[in-house]
């Protein structure tokens, strides 16, 4: 077959005869210390298809799309990966000892005689595929959101008659809302009560994209502390809300599509029977507090991100009952974050620096104190430009952006302006209020 299949939580395998790349294989094992796991299995035929593959290209370092434990099942790979400052997932896939390939920025590369791919990447350290099957163009964004590459993108899928928008939607469960103010009440989910499908028509008209698959928010939460977030993942059905896309066809989840003839099968794998798990089965012991040393090592990860002495004035970790604090900045007394967390997944996002997924796990409570905000005051700062990007002081900051802004300057410094004016207007304008909803129109209109 000459054509593509999507199956798991964002993993596409493209075929050219036979099977030749999968994208972010998350084959076996939890994510995020083992809060989540997958709504639906992964068919057999699909994990001999994934496992065949010689090229495995991986988007970013979230666990549900560069999984540790899937990588032992996959020996003999090329990885082929987006040209990141900081080089962070090429330095550690290589010192496991992993055949790794750094793919030019924005340019093809042959991968068989009918399969090409170009990557791009983004200063969040997130990257974009458009993969080329025998003509017809598959965009997998994943994750991603537009910073800036979105009119490149669109220029090369008005080059194929056909596309395949590959993109991630949800209700938020994808990101951290274990979230919480001063007052104890946690903070609204900006896309609650949202239909799905609109974004995905959005993000259709914006590509010029004659097909829509769903992609990259398949999973469930496992964990006893975590498993009331289930509330808010999504189903199957429903990404037809909203969609009104004239001219787009919005596909299922899980297909399989033929480049040659255009024909669909839907995939139906079987959901998976989730089981809640208490904390222990993952390490974790929420009674445990941090040994003296441990205390040492979390207040040294944090301070030597400088990055973050700008916007926050401490940071307050509660474990096993007792408080570590960490002063950051002492003229922002009142701006700080405290995280409720147990010590054993603490520890380990400390040593390896992924800070990030204790966040995304949504076991961890987290209260934001002063109006602090996770983005774009601590998360971006601490897990993109520290942990993965390599930069820790302002002078490292300045350098990292120059670099993303070198690929593109036209389009990266409008899309960083066009952030700025954002987060401006939000500041001043409520979330979901009428004139935010006009102005919202408007913006997507335009865009």
């Amino acid at each position: 077959m000459l054509g593509f299949e999507t199956i798991g939580n964002a993993t596409l395998i493209a075929y050219d005869g036979n099977p030749v790349l999968v994208t972010d294989p998350w084959i076996r094992g939890g994510a995020y210390f083992g809060s989540w796991t997958f709504s639906h299995l992964i068919p057999q035929e699909q994990l001999d298809s994934i496992r065949q593959c010689p090229f495995i290209w991986v988007s970013h370092g979230h666990p549900d799309h560069l999984s540790i434990e899937s990588l032992n099942d996959l020996p003999n790979k090329q990885f082929l990966l987006a040209n990141h400052v900081g080089s962070r997932i090429a330095e550690d896939l290589r010192g496991l000892g992993m055949n790794v390939r750094i793919l030019p920025e924005r340019e093809w590369v042959q991968l068989s005689p009918r399969i090409r791919v170009m990557t791009i990447s983004d200063y969040n350290q997130d990257s974009i595929l458009l993969v080329d099957v025998g003509g017809v163009l598959l965009i997998d964004i994943n994750d991603a959101g537009d910073r800036g590459w979105g009119r490149f993108v669109r220029r090369i899928a008005g080059e194929f008659k056909t596309s395949y928008l590959l993109k991630l939607t949800d209700r938020g469960d994808a990101d951290m809302i274990n979230v919480f103010d001063d007052e104890g009440r946690r903070k609204p989910l900006n896309s609650a009560g949202m239909q799905v499908g609109k974004p995905l028509a959005r993000w259709a008209k914006v590509f010029g994209a004659t097909h829509v698959v769903p992609f990259s928010s398949f999973h469930r939460y496992q964990r006893e502390d975590s498993v009331w977030a289930n509330q808010h993942a999504m189903t199957l059905d429903a990404y037809q809300e909203g969609f009104d896309a004239p001219g787009t066809t919005l596909l299922p989840a899980f297909v399989r599509v033929n480049s040659e003839n255009g024909e669909v099968t839907q995939l139906r794998p079987p959901a998976n029977d989730v089981e809640a798990l208490p904390a222990s089965a993952f390490g974790d012991n929420w009674l445990e507090p941090l040994e003296k040393d441990e205390k040492a090592k979390l207040t040294a990860y944090f301070q030597s991100k400088q990055i973050l002495r700008k916007h926050v004035g401490f940071l307050r970790f509660v474990v096993g009952g007792e408080e570590t604090i960490i002063d950051l900045n002492p003229r922002l007394r009142s701006f700080g974050i405290t995280f409720e967390v147990p010590r054993a997944s603490l520890m380990t996002a400390v040593e390896y620096q992924v800070f990030d997924d204790l966040l995304i796990g949504n076991f961890m409570r987290t209260t934001l104190h002063g109006g602090i905000r996770l983005y774009p005051d601590f998360t971006p700062l601490t897990a993109k430009y520290s942990d993965n990007g390599r930069a820790n002081t302002e002078a490292e900051l300045r350098r990292y952006f120059l670099e993303y802004i070198r690929r593109d300057p036209g389009a990266t410094l409008r899309h960083l302006l066009e952030l700025k004016s954002e987060d401006v207007f939000r500041k001043l304008v409520p979330m979901n209020s009428g004139p935010y909803k006009k102005v919202q129109a408007l913006y997507w209109k335009l865009k």
